[in-house]
């Protein structure tokens, strides 16, 4: 019974992991793109993103961005509920909107090298990404955005904001997350542009509609107060 009992206190209290039930619906509808759209597609680059030159040391911040959102995720997930469910809302329209896009304006670049300078395990581990991963499907760039969304929930938490340390590691990491789209010829600029401007878009949305509220319910406090 005790046992019993843990389990059910732990349900309540665990009970916001129904988002991550989304993953049913992204994961289906994005292997199918990545199956169907393969050579009929819209180019998505341009002249600036020959310029930016090919760099297979970006593969470890690229990497490194599978971890930084699970960490994230994890983190609002334990610590700050309202926190989680922001970002999750965040980070998911963004990702619906990425597929909606990707659906009806099927898209991709040709920017990847078709022969490598050198040869070393990080051009071995970008041959492997290349592989697992095709040049289509790519505007917006969800690596990009979803960094943002990292960046955006760390800065409006009111905790994480006390330790600038943690502030400063993610903006650095988030980006050379960035910059590692577009030196792995993964994004084209565009991608990126494309990323930053939904993240704007649904930052109002998201975060900034919330703030607004919130000077309405001290105006409704404050006479309270002064009358005590």
């Amino acid at each position: 019974m005790e046992r019993k009992g843990r389990f059910a206190e732990r349900i309540r209290k665990y009970k916001h992991a129904w988002v991550f039930l989304y993953i049913l619906v992204y994961m289906p509808w994005f292997l199918f793109l990545e199956r169907h759209v393969t050579t009929h597609y819209h180019v998505i680059q341009t002249k600036l993103d020959e310029w930016i030159p090919f760099n297979e040391f970006f593969i470890i911040p690229y990497l490194m961005w599978f971890a930084f959102i699970a960490a994230a995720f994890l983190y609002f997930f334990f610590k700050d509920v309202p926190g989680f469910y922001k970002l999750a809302k965040f980070m998911f329209t963004g990702m619906t909107v990425f597929l909606i896009v990707s659906t009806v304006f099927p898209n991709g670049q040709d920017l990847r090298p078709a022969v490598f300078a050198r040869d070393n395990i990080f051009v071995d581990m970008v041959r492997v990404l290349y592989r697992a991963d095709t040049c289509t499907n790519v505007f917006p760039s969800l690596h990009v955005f979803n960094s943002l969304g990292v960046c955006i929930a760390v800065q409006e938490s009111a905790e994480l904001r006390k330790h600038p340390c943690v502030c400063g590691g993610t903006y650095i990491l988030a980006g050379l997350i960035i910059l590692a789209t577009m030196f792995l010829k993964q994004h084209s600029i565009l991608d990126v542009i494309g990323a930053g401007v939904m993240a704007c878009v649904l930052y109002q949305f998201v975060y900034a509609a919330e703030k607004k509220k919130e000077p309405h319910y001290a105006k409704q406090k404050r006479p309270l107060l002064q009358n005590k």
